[in-house]
């Protein structure tokens, strides 16, 4: 552990792991609705992905500010400025008249809701080491993937029982519970601020990350894992209801196998990262993931008409992700400790900038059918691959 944190006040891992949901639970549970809310606005199915792809957006951008912040300032005022963002942003969702407002208060959401996201992996560099702090994220995301998976079933059943805006009531009373939790109970760990924050030192701070092949190779491998993921959910929702049939409760359900196979991945990164190295738990992850689109393609080429085609496939990326991400993130913000805040900022929004990129491609090129969802994991798998593969270091080469 490190040896400046010996007084700090360690903040409960369930607070850390609340705080981290706020964000995956916004995105997923209302992704049963689009279909429903789509009509229920007037709008069009690529009006209404926006919803989707500007959350992401939004996320990614708050990301490479917070960061930053949190260095500057601390850690404890980002995150409850922004739950507190997050609590408003998803009120004016619940009660939005039109798709103009809807997409407005998505974006104030995201921005509030990635303040949990981001800091909290920066509290964790703040009190352990590189492996230590690799072993309690996979753990964190593990328990905290249990909130995504059930979300979409949540909400899959409040639109089918009351309507689309349910989803935005319910997490608003969350994260007004996140807020009071973490305003008593959630204690500083920077103790390390850095003064010097102005645009010129935030920018040349973000040029030494990225100039770093480790730093590189760590985000852009995990981003790209990640992309397969957006791209299904970008493209799922509407091909399950409108071509497979499912009802918005039954995908929910369906989405169970995603999660379990995240959290498996999680579960497997938090028992083996104290005891193998970075770069063969993302051999393990990169493996599994090539296994997952393989199955996606074959299934694709036999025209196998079922929720299996979708599912099973995605279950096996999942536990790839579950494995990757936590090693990933790890690794990138272990590059520059001092900077954790700074290095996991940029590295949430290369992640989320290329899932919102490509969220909108599958929407753009949408034409009833799975191609563009397929066409887009296939090729964001194989980037994955070659990053991790080729930029990734041995851990007794990594720079200091």
């Amino acid at each position: 552990m490190n040896t400046q944190n010996s007084a700090v006040i360690k903040p409960h891992i369930a607070i850390l792991i609340m705080l981290s949901a706020l964000g995956p639970v916004a995105l997923n549970i209302f992704l049963p609705s689009m279909p429903n809310l789509t009509e229920s606005l007037r709008t069009s199915y690529d009006i209404s992905q926006l919803t989707l792809t500007l959350y992401l957006v939004a996320t990614a951008l708050s990301q490479l500010i917070l960061g930053p912040l949190s260095d500057k300032y601390g850690r404890r005022p980002i995150i409850l400025a922004g739950v507190a963002v997050y609590i408003v942003a998803s009120f004016s969702c619940a009660f939005a008249v039109n798709i103009e407002q809807l997409i407005i208060g998505r974006i104030f959401q995201a921005a509030g809701g990635c303040a949990g996201l981001v800091v909290t992996r920066a509290m964790v560099r703040d009190l352990y080491d590189q492996n230590k702090a690799t072993s309690i994220l996979g753990y964190m995301t593990m328990i905290m993937a249990i909130a995504p998976m059930m979300s979409p079933i949540i909400g899959g059943y409040l639109d089918q029982w009351s309507s689309w805006r349910a989803s935005f009531y319910l997490v608003s009373v969350l994260g007004l519970m996140v807020f009071m939790l973490s305003f008593n109970k959630l204690h500083e760990t920077n103790h390390q601020l850095v003064a010097d924050m102005k645009l010129g030192n935030i920018i040349a701070k973000y040029r030494l990350l990225i100039v770093q092949r480790q730093y590189l190779g760590y985000v852009l491998g995990t981003s790209f894992g990640s992309a397969v993921f957006f791209a299904f959910i970008a493209g799922a929702p509407f091909y399950a209801t409108k071509v497979l049939g499912l009802q918005p409760s039954e995908y929910g359900f369906y989405f169970i196998m995603v999660s379990c196979g995240y959290m498996s991945g999680n579960f497997i990164s938090g028992r083996f990262a104290t005891r193998l190295c970075g770069r063969l738990m993302l051999k393990m992850s990169s493996v599994v993931l090539t296994l997952g689109i393989c199955v996606l393609i074959y299934f694709s080429y036999i025209g196998y008409d079922h929720p299996a085609y979708l599912f099973i496939p995605m279950s096996l990326v999942a536990c790839s992700n579950g494995i990757a991400i936590p090693n990933g993130m790890s690794g990138a913000i272990s590059a520059v400790p001092k900077l954790a805040g700074t290095a996991s900022g940029l590295a949430g929004f290369m992640q989320i900038s290329l899932g919102a990129a490509i969220t909108f491609i599958v929407g753009y090129f949408h034409n009833g059918t799975a191609t563009p969802m397929v066409v887009c994991m296939v090729v964001s798998a194989i980037f994955s691959v070659l990053f991790f593969m080729l930029m990734v270091q041995d851990e007794s080469e990594k720079i200091s």
